[in-house]
């Protein structure tokens, strides 16, 4: 049985699904961001109780189709920005479609018709993001990030960065004032 699950974007919550799994006894075979694979049908109870449960970690069951490709499409995002090496070759749309198995047109009509945003407005904003948290850490110049998360130049990085927040990615290091949103708040 294949269980779709909201607000999973990190490693983190794969084990706090796992231990909610295990604590309920419900035998899984994997559990990804944003999904759970149990060995078989759960019961109507087991149900109930595990939808109980991950909605008191912040964790929500998802039933409804579209919200199940939304939450599918995020996943594949969080996935590539945080969690892997943004590569140039690669567009988007290609990775989504794959993905997800379904031409991007559509994925893109549901994606907005559910999160009054683009997908590409989601995807420039978890870019911010990854870029907020790479300028806290300190470790990487601006050329670095710009080239590791796929900008063509630092200035295109600082424009979209300043049209994300408000700020230039400059003025938000030196005010060293942590603003960063939690992944699934964005």
């Amino acid at each position: 049985m294949k269980i779709y699950v909201k607000n999973m974007v990190c490693d983190r919550c794969v084990i706090v699904v796992k231990h909610v799994l295990e604590n309920l006894q419900i035998p899984y075979q994997k559990v990804l961001l944003g999904e759970i694979i149990t060995q078989k049908q759960i019961t109507k109870d087991q149900e109930q109780n595990l939808k109980h449960q991950l909605l008191k970690l912040g964790f929500e069951w998802i039933e409804d189709k579209k919200a199940q490709t939304v939450e599918k499409i995020k996943t594949t995002i969080i996935e590539l920005v945080h969690h892997q090496k943004l590569q140039s070759n690669i567009k988007l749309s290609e990775i989504l479609s794959q993905s997800l198995s379904q031409e991007y047109n559509q994925l893109s009509v549901i994606f907005s018709s559910v999160e009054k945003q683009t997908i590409e407005k989601y995807f420039i904003a978890q870019k911010i993001e990854k870029v907020k948290e790479l300028l806290i850490y300190d470790e990487l110049s601006l050329k670095e990030i710009a080239t590791n998360m796929q900008y063509s130049s630092v200035s295109y990085l600082s424009n979209q960065f300043k049209k994300v927040t408000g700020k230039t990615p400059t003025q938000f290091k030196q005010e060293k004032i942590n603003t960063r949103k939690f992944i699934d708040n964005i």
